[in-house]
């Protein structure tokens, strides 16, 4: 894609699943790509055989968001997308069996670590009047439900209305922002689920490469064009 090749592409939460997916298409459409998370021996693994650049990140930590930021800024000259595919959940997922120590951890990560990544990349976006951010959320954030649980989908929704918010704010900045809610997808996730996911399930869903094909087809558009909110689903899964 004469598109994609080139653009300098920065995915935090890119050591498995959909972030891993998006990396490895990214760089074989001749992106230039540097992907965060919290285990080095995952950013790894995504990297092998690839050109992709690596560093640990803990987008709960303000400092540390910023500081990934900016070297990644070095490495690249600047950052033309950004991508924020990081999340967690948890496996005890209701109001009754949630320990309040679980809910501050979900926000941490799932709400403040989208807000740390924002924060860190927007001024010089806004500054030279281009950029594109992308959020990969999930469908929790469009409808609240007990599959997600009440601490992920609330910390969903929170990434819902700061994606919805500052995209609206910055468009005249030139600047795009796009949620993308995926619905079940075939993800390391999955087992923090309450109970185990077959393996015949796993295979109907929603697998991490069809939301990559997703990511880049929306880079590879014009720049005029703003995609707001994307759901995808599989087939099977109900639109709650």
């Amino acid at each position: 894609m004469a598109e994609i090749a080139g653009k300098r592409v920065v995915i935090v939460g890119g050591g498995t699943g959909m972030g891993q997916a998006v990396a490895r298409q990214l760089d074989a459409a001749g992106a230039k790509v540097v992907v965060g998370g919290r285990r080095i021996a995952a950013l790894q693994e995504t990297a092998s055989g690839t050109s992709i650049l690596t560093r640990t990140i803990d987008v709960a930590s303000r400092e540390d968001t910023h500081e990934f930021f900016a070297w990644a800024t070095e490495q690249l000259g600047q950052i033309d997308v950004m991508i924020n595919a990081a999340g967690i959940n948890i496996k005890n997922r209701s109001m009754a069996d949630m320990l309040p120590e679980q809910w501050d951890q979900i926000f941490a990560i799932n709400a403040t670590g989208a807000y740390n990544c924002l924060h860190a990349v927007l001024p010089a976006m806004r500054a030279r009047k281009d950029g594109f951010i992308i959020n990969i959320s999930s469908i929790a954030g469009k409808r609240a439900i007990a599959l997600g649980g009440i601490a992920y989908s609330a910390s969903k929704f929170a990434m819902t209305a700061l994606g919805t918010c500052v995209a609206n704010e910055v468009a005249e900045d030139g600047v795009r922002v796009t949620n993308i809610y995926p619905g079940e997808v075939n993800t390391p996730l999955l087992e923090q689920r309450p109970a185990p996911v077959s393996e015949e399930h796993k295979a109907r869903i929603l697998q991490p490469e069809h939301v990559a094909e997703l990511v880049v087809g929306l880079i590879a558009l014009p720049d005029s064009v703003h995609v707001p909110e994307l759901v995808v689903k599989p087939l099977t899964q109900g639109w709650y």
